[in-house]
């Protein structure tokens, strides 16, 4: 299984970007969260059926990350600059800690569920949790464990994907609200390669 962290240093291309991370209770969601405003970089899409070609990173778009209390599953909200959800990207993991640093890391269990507004939906990467499960690198019981949280994941998606769609944009709104307010400070600022936070400030 893969360490990751909600940073996201590595893999996506995010260049400048303040990175927030606090504890969010709300209507509709109690955990742990993540947050992060783009600031600059190229978008990049990928391609769904339905949906078409949708933005995943780029300026302007932000990513709300959630990890609910009792789930195994790292939520993580692609959301477009006007505020709609781009795409919903869940992964199964095995658990969160902190780095040295503060920021959360997550255990990745290989099973992921994705869908869009528009009703695009995949349960992604099970040939890698058999293959995972056949070489011993996991257990029967973390294998059974992941199937059933995506198995979870899957029919509250598959229930209502508007509704699914509409939450996150609200708990969004939320969020967008308490930075703005000043109720959550960032953990820190990366800027773009070349700039400094005095190029920003001038």
């Amino acid at each position: 299984m893969k360490r990751k962290r909600l940073d996201r240093d590595v893999g996506w291309g995010l260049q400048g970007f303040p990175y927030y991370q606090f504890r969010l209770e709300t209507d509709g969601f109690s955990g742990l969260a993540a947050y992060i405003e783009i600031l600059s970089g190229e978008t990049f899409y990928w391609h769904a059926e339905k949906a078409g070609d949708i933005p995943t990173v780029g300026e302007g778009m932000k990513w709300l990350q959630l990890v609910p209390d009792g789930k195994s599953r790292l939520i993580t909200a692609m959301i477009k600059p006007d505020g709609r959800l781009s795409v919903c990207y869940i992964d199964v993991i095995e658990g969160v800690e902190y780095d040295s640093d503060g920021v959360l890391a997550y255990i990745d269990k290989y099973l992921d569920v994705v869908f869009t507004p528009q009703g695009d939906f995949e349960v992604q990467d099970r040939d890698e949790l058999d293959e995972a499960y056949r070489t011993g690198d996991i257990s029967k019981e973390q294998f059974s464990a992941a199937v059933c949280e995506a198995n979870e994941i899957s029919k509250e998606i598959l229930c209502d994907i508007k509704a699914a769609s509409e939450k996150l944009e609200a708990l969004h709104k939320t969020v967008q609200k308490m930075v703005k307010n000043g109720e959550v400070k960032p953990l820190f600022t990366k800027y773009r390669k070349g700039e400094n936070q005095n190029d920003r400030n001038r």
